[in-house]
């Protein structure tokens, strides 16, 4: 991912702004993990040739000699993929100084596989993976100075070693000058936008963009899919953000990640804005993840809800290192139909909710979705996931609020006619459902409002006083086609779940709502035994 960004800067500003090498290490078991497989084919595939990873090739895991798990040849797996490989000796510093300037001079990405022992120096357990996760204990530690001839104290560094670092570190001082001048050289605009995308900033005036359609959104009032409504919003919003770099799993026509102003990423020409990250889902948040921590671009990325249990170790980085990473994951219930249980996500709502630092967007139709991109684009330290649907709903909101009410998590959508005795709690597309319940339950003499939670996140982040005042005292009944894990903190021991208690199955969206008993009939049932 860091070295996308550098390619991608570097069409955007050349090489006398960005051209700077990606540096890897990694071991054998790093290599053995699939990541690895979808990180390699991807730099082959896109000719990532300042990357640059050294192997410690020490043939060593935790449990022992790698023979016993693995007996790949690295270099002809990574050649095979595209890449330049080259095996030294890890421990001679000139074979090593060699083999950089060498990688560095090739068109392709290059692995430079380091043979060496781990542990070395130490007496009896040089090359033991013994040495891997556990200290070396005292006697070995001083046999081993002794060995070495290292006499310097334990946190002392010899003089004449921090010379030789300060020098090198200092080096550096005449490139970063003569940088900066060639910095200074360029068009003021080219260097504010180049400063701003790098701290991750937005531009001036794409609040006001967003706002205007929303307006438009509010008058026009469109039945469509939530993904549909995702791919209206970007097409607003990549326009006045060009540094959104939008990208798919190999699901662009499904995922409709792609705006209208964005242009694909290729081999031979970095100028895009939209990745093709083929089948590839691990490895497609895990290079966000990287594009993030580079700077420069803020990255979004798509394929179907159910994978994200494909992608869940990169969320949790993304969420553990505050990176304002964009997870648009569409089909996101029982209504994506005929797929079936295997593509249904009944739990994986549940389980995104339960992580730290990730906020989680159901909206209920375009404004929603609109609102809740606004939201994930505003929040620089924490990663989003918005689940949108397959199948289309109708607009809930129709009357323009400058107030993005997405922002607090949750909000009453309709008020009840009269004293509330009742509150729906819903997201998504069970929001309909919730308000055809509200003007059933209205009709038979129940005030009931309708609250849209599209965020527990942020809900749970206002006050005690709001939330009370949104969730009302009197009978919840939450309906979202998912389980009931987490819900019952808001509808409380008295309250009903309308929902899914285990897989789906496969049949059209409207007769699976049916056969699971997610309707309205059902949560007016519900209200009204225990009213």
């Amino acid at each position: 991912g860091m070295a996308m960004a550098e390619k991608l800067q570097n069409a955007r500003y050349g090489d006398d702004i960005v051209n700077h090498y990606t540096y890897v290490i990694a071991g054998d078991g790093c290599l053995m993990e699939g990541i690895s497989h979808e990180a390699i084919s991807t730099a082959g595939h896109l000719g990532l040739n300042k990357l640059i990873v050294f192997w410690d090739d020490n043939e060593i895991t935790i449990d022992g000699k790698l023979g016993i798990a693995a007996s790949d040849n690295q270099l002809k797996r990574f050649k095979a993929s595209g890449w330049d490989a080259q095996a030294i000796d890890g421990h001679d510093p000139e074979e090593i100084a060699k083999a950089i300037k060498k990688a560095q001079k090739s068109d392709k990405p290059s692995l430079i596989a380091c043979k060496t022992k781990i542990g070395k120096g130490a007496p009896t357990l040089e090359g033991s993976h013994k040495t891997h996760g556990a200290p070396l204990g005292d006697e070995e530690i001083a046999t081993m100075r002794e060995k070495l001839g290292w006499k310097a104290a334990p946190f002392e560094v010899p003089e004449k070693v921090l010379k030789a670092w300060r020098k090198a570190g200092g080096r550096g001082a005449a490139v970063r000058e003569a940088w900066q001048e060639r910095f200074n050289d360029l068009d003021h605009n080219i260097q504010e936008t180049f400063v701003r995308t790098n701290d991750g900033g937005l531009p001036d005036g794409w609040e006001a963009t967003a706002e205007a359609y929303k307006k438009q959104l509010c008058e026009d009032a469109p039945k469509k899919a939530t993904r549909q409504s995702s791919q209206m919003a970007l097409n607003a919003l990549c326009a006045v953000i060009p540094e959104m770099l939008g990208g798919s799993a190999d699901l662009t026509g499904s995922n409709l990640t792609k705006a209208d102003s964005q242009t694909s990423v290729t081999p031979d020409d970095f100028s895009g804005n939209y990745m093709h990250y083929g089948i590839r889902e691990f490895g497609m948040a895990a290079f966000m993840n990287g594009i993030a921590l580079h700077g420069g671009f803020v990255p979004y990325g798509g394929t179907f809800l159910v994978f994200a249990d494909y992608m869940r170790a990169a969320m949790r980085l993304s969420a553990l290192m505050e990176q304002r990473v964009i997870y648009v994951l569409t089909h996101d219930s029982i209504g994506l139909g005929e797929d079936g249980p295997t593509h249904q996500p009944v739990e994986t709502v549940a389980s995104l909710r339960a992580m730290p630092n990730t906020n989680v967007f159901r909206p209920a139709d375009a404004v929603e979705t609109l609102e809740c991109w606004t939201l994930a684009l505003q929040s620089e330290k924490t990663p989003s996931v918005l689940a949108l649907s397959r199948q289309g709903v109708p607009a809930v909101r129709t009357e323009y609020s400058e107030e993005n009410k997405c922002a607090k998590g949750a909000y009453v959508l309709r008020a009840a006619d009269g004293p509330r005795k009742a509150t729906i709690i819903a997201t998504g597309t069970e929001v309909e459902i919730a308000l055809a319940a509200r003007d059933q339950l209205q009709a038979e003499g129940v005030p009931t409002a309708v609250v849209s939670m599209p965020c527990w996140e942020l809900f749970e982040q206002q006050s005690d006083a709001y939330k009370h005042d949104t969730l009302g005292d009197g009978v919840r009944v939450a309906v979202e086609a998912g389980l009931q894990m987490g819900w019952d903190r808001y509808i409380g021991a008295s309250g009903a779940f309308i929902g899914m208690t285990g897989f789906g199955a496969s049949a059209p969206a409207e007769d699976l709502y049916k056969h699971f008993g997610i309707t309205a009939e059902a949560v007016v049932e519900a209200v009204k035994v225990r009213v």
